[in-house]
């Protein structure tokens, strides 16, 4: 089996757990808190490893505090990414966790979102078929490396899952990655405020229209909507004890990546990443334990 290239950040998330967000002037007391690896690409890479199919994490790790906690942790999991070190700092992301379980991310970009042209020289493009790209790195004005790379590798199959940035993104940059055909992967509120459709059945027609290729669209609890070439389908959630949302639509896109590149159906992949983002939910963090996730039976 070919790899999958996971295009992206690896941070340093800074996990803060408050009663409520703070209003401007007021003063609120830290429940918590408590550091974890985190970043898109890697909170996908560690679902794709769950799966044990093959992968390769390609994410600048910068210097500094956040930088030697990010190498350190990696090293700690036997992931090693091949870009050499920047020499810039390593940002993080400060994740703050009301108690609904609601998060609101501060993000402090540092190197892990910058990428160089030359790096994407060492890549042996004969082991991958596919690759994972975020809005985050594409929105910066690194993110063209990443976007001529996939260009350069037709071939590839892209799952592009912007998350909010694709209300930002320039229309240009956006053309050139829907020209790739990716899998595209968002949700609700994301879908229907870029296409402007009253419906999700409609959003997704327009985007897969846009494509010309599959489009998940997650729905929380209600699960997620699907639209292929052939079909349309609902498909439905997993009710979850919400603890909190951080990495939850990293897991199922992970899911998804990684249960299609093991022959299942586009319906049975939504469904166990329904399983595998509401068992993350349930967790504080991103991640799911080697143990957590063997109890699934995904």
């Amino acid at each position: 089996m070919k790899q999958v290239l996971v295009i992206g950040s690896t941070v340093t998330d800074v996990i803060i757990h408050v009663d409520h967000l703070p209003k401007t002037g007021e003063d609120v007391h830290v429940i918590r808190q408590a550091m974890s690896l985190g970043g898109c690409a890697y909170n996908v890479s560690d679902i794709i490893r769950h799966f044990q199919v093959p992968y390769t994490l390609f994410s600048p790790i910068g210097t500094g505090v956040y930088g030697h906690f990010v190498r350190k942790s990696l090293t700690e999991k036997g992931v090693r990414s091949p870009i050499p070190t920047p020499e810039q700092e390593n940002g993080c992301c400060y994740c703050y966790v009301e108690a609904s379980g609601e998060r609101t991310f501060v993000c402090h970009r540092g190197a892990e979102y910058r990428f160089r042209p030359e790096w994407f020289e060492q890549l042996d493009t004969d082991a991958i078929d596919s690759a994972y790209i975020c809005g985050l790195e594409i929105e910066e004005p690194t993110g063209t490396h990443i976007v001529r790379f996939l260009e350069e590798h037709p071939a590839l199959q892209v799952y592009f899952a912007p998350g909010p940035r694709i209300l930002v993104l320039s229309p240009e940059i956006l053309s050139r990655i829907f020209a790739l055909s990716p899998i595209l992967h968002l949700n609700e509120t994301e879908a229907l405020e870029y296409t402007g459709k009253p419906s999700i059945e409609e959003a997704a027609h327009a985007l897969y229209e846009k494509t010309g290729n599959s489009v998940i669209v997650t729905l929380g609890e209600q699960g997620a909507y699907c639209r292929t070439a052939h079909r349309t389908a609902f498909i439905p959630g997993i009710r979850a004890e919400q603890t909190d949302t951080i990495g939850a639509g990293d897991s199922h896109i992970g899911t998804v990546i990684a249960r299609l590149k093991q022959g299942a159906s586009m319906e049975r992949a939504i469904a166990d990443a329904n399983r595998v983002a509401a068992a993350v939910v349930e967790t504080s963090g991103a991640l799911l334990s080697d143990e957590a996730f063997q109890a699934l039976g995904v």
